[in-house]
């Protein structure tokens, strides 16, 4: 079933944080990630720029770097297990709130990931408890900062997803969720993607998202969740040439160019009645500036159209 969007354009998130990151010269590797960036001085300040070239290029949505932010990669980073963790998160919110400030109507979310590896299922503490616990721990400090909307994002499996979004719900939050998909619309724990959104929406979830899946994986995903999901519905797909691979490190050149990602993305916006659109690894602000021109003009051509 096609739900039509909702009048006016669809909210547009920003790109890959890690992606320009690694394009300014800065190392996005194990153990830091991105984490790195949140250090005092330059490279605080080069964070900052990375988001307000998002925001100059259009996005309205703006992703705090928060997504290795979790308490297993503080914990190798050697991080004292009290209060010292904590600040992480909150320069994460700072410097994000900081870039949005000359930017009326801009919503910075918090971004939760899965608590140990995106790509690998097998990886998820078998523990419910534990993985409670832990998203718990980053829900909190998220709410602390007055966040309000999560993106909690880049999910491999239904019941590490289902438990992110409780926690937030528990923590007054309003839960976005994202999963990261494999062929035939299934995550990559192959569990199918209908029963997924299905899951987390009961649990709370706002909205559901594809992310950091390849193009072709993402509209087949958007197809299938068309037939069985009436709730909002996003998209941000990887385009990055080795896609959700850990396996090759360092920034390598989109797959896909501005012009043509941003005539893909318009397009399922109409399609698929899409409420969020974006990118995720290997998306450039060039990227995200095409697309705020694309859905400008496809917008402004609706009968009775214009953005705001």
């Amino acid at each position: 079933m096609n739900r039509p969007r909702r009048p006016g354009p669809p909210r547009l998130l920003d790109g890959g944080l890690a992606t320009e990151l690694a394009r300014a010269g800065e190392p996005v590797e194990a153990p830091w990630w991105t984490n790195k960036s949140l250090l005092v001085g330059t490279r605080r300040e080069r964070l900052r720029g990375i988001h307000e070239d998002f925001l100059d290029a259009g996005a309205d949505v703006l992703t705090a770097n928060t997504f290795r932010c979790n308490l297993r990669t503080l914990d190798r980073l050697g991080f004292d297990p009290g209060s010292g963790r904590a600040w992480m998160v909150h320069a994460a919110l700072g410097t994000a709130e900081r870039a949005a400030e000359r930017y009326p109507g801009v919503d910075v979310v918090g971004s939760m990931g899965p608590v140990e590896d995106c790509y690998q299922p097998g990886s998820v503490p078998a523990d419910d408890s534990v993985l409670r616990a832990e998203h718990r721990w980053m829900a909190t400090e998220l709410r602390r900062c007055g966040v309000e909307v999560f993106l909690v994002e880049t999910m491999n499996t239904v019941r590490e997803a289902r438990i992110a979004v409780e926690e937030v719900v528990a923590v007054g939050g309003v839960p976005w969720a994202g999963f990261v998909c494999g062929d035939g619309a299934a995550l990559l724990s192959g569990e199918p993607l209908a029963e997924a959104a299905r899951a987390v929406e009961a649990a709370g979830a706002a909205m559901v998202c594809v992310n950091c899946t390849a193009p072709e994986r993402t509209e087949e995903a958007l197809r299938v969740l068309r037939t069985s999901y009436s709730g909002a519905l996003g998209a941000y797909p990887n385009i990055e040439e080795r896609g959700p691979d850990t396996s090759v490190e360092g920034p390598l050149a989109p797959a896909v160019e501005p012009a043509a990602f941003a005539a893909t993305m318009a397009r399922w916006a109409g399609e698929y009645g899409l409420d969020l659109v974006g990118g995720c690894c290997g998306t450039t602000s060039a990227h995200i500036a095409a697309l705020a021109r694309a859905l400008a003009g496809e917008h402004a051509a609706a009968p009775g159209g214009s953005r705001p």
